[in-house]
């Protein structure tokens, strides 16, 4: 599993940013550059995507695994106080992890996800999850990911390019994805029995939570709804809740008024 690391490697207060289902730790640039004078900032790209190997089994691309993992990178880079910021995937991948008897993670960020999936966002996402894709140049690989990716919500050329240059693999002359195909073969499995049965298991896991915790939500977003939301500010860690107009799913916490968000919350007494 690769990582992506800001600031200094000696600093004990240490800042997980996870990502999305098809993303990578690139994501996180720019919060990463706006947290490494108060943070070391660790950018995993989860296995399957980015840097990180793929997976023999395509089976094993799934939640517990990916707490396992990220339970190892702790243990790697020896940290005693850990803060996450997850987005989608990334947050119930920390939502886990959080969630474990004597967990590290000390505060917690989830970027418009919680433990009930909406069903018409899994539609959309299988929609494209693991189709094949080739581009000629980076500007045509932006267009095609900007045409699944609007939930994203306003960006400029510029942000939304070095958002998406990290997400390319050469591929011959051109490029492809940089994430395993394989992915959509354990989200294709999924049943509305299944949903079911994970969306109880993540509220029990949610219900464990004794950090603090902030919960962001694109106003728009198809993912995460807004009575899930307000479920969340009620139970559990009761969390705070804060959204971002114009935006689907997800906020990418590259705009100044979300990473200041996240930056109020995890630096305040």
């Amino acid at each position: 599993m690769a990582y992506w690391e800001w600031g200094d490697p000696a600093n004990p207060r240490v800042l997980i940013c996870a990502h999305g289902l098809t993303r990578q730790g690139r994501d996180f640039d720019t919060l990463a550059a706006a947290m490494a004078a108060d943070y070391r900032v660790v950018c995993p790209d989860v296995v399957g995507r980015g840097r990180s190997d793929w997976l023999a089994d395509p089976m094993g691309y799934q939640l517990p695994a990916y707490v396992a993992d990220m339970v190892t990178l702790l243990a790697r880079l020896n940290a005693s106080t850990v803060h996450w910021v997850g987005t989608s995937m990334g947050g119930l991948i920390g939502l886990g992890l959080a969630a474990l008897p004597g967990s590290p993670v000390s505060r917690l960020v989830l970027n418009d996800v919680g433990p009930t999936i909406e069903p018409v966002s899994l539609q959309r996402i299988a929609s494209y999850l693991g189709q094949p894709a080739h581009w000629a140049t980076e500007d045509e690989a932006a267009d095609a990911l900007w045409a699944i990716s609007t939930g994203f919500g306003p960006h400029t050329r510029a942000q939304w390019l070095a958002l998406t240059r990290p997400q390319l693999m050469p591929d011959g002359a051109g490029f492809k994805p940089r994430y395993d195909p394989a992915l959509a073969k354990p989200f294709g499995l999924i049943t509305p029995d299944l949903a079911r049965a994970g969306e109880a298991l993540l509220w029990q896991s949610y219900d464990r939570l004794r950090c603090p915790t902030l919960l962001l939500r694109g106003a728009e977003s198809d993912l995460l709804s807004r009575a899930t939301a307000q479920a969340m500010t009620g139970r559990g860690p009761r969390a705070r809740w804060v959204e971002f107009a114009g935006v689907g799913h997800a906020p990418t916490l590259v705009q100044p008024d979300q990473v200041q968000a996240v930056r109020e919350f995890l630096l305040a007494p």
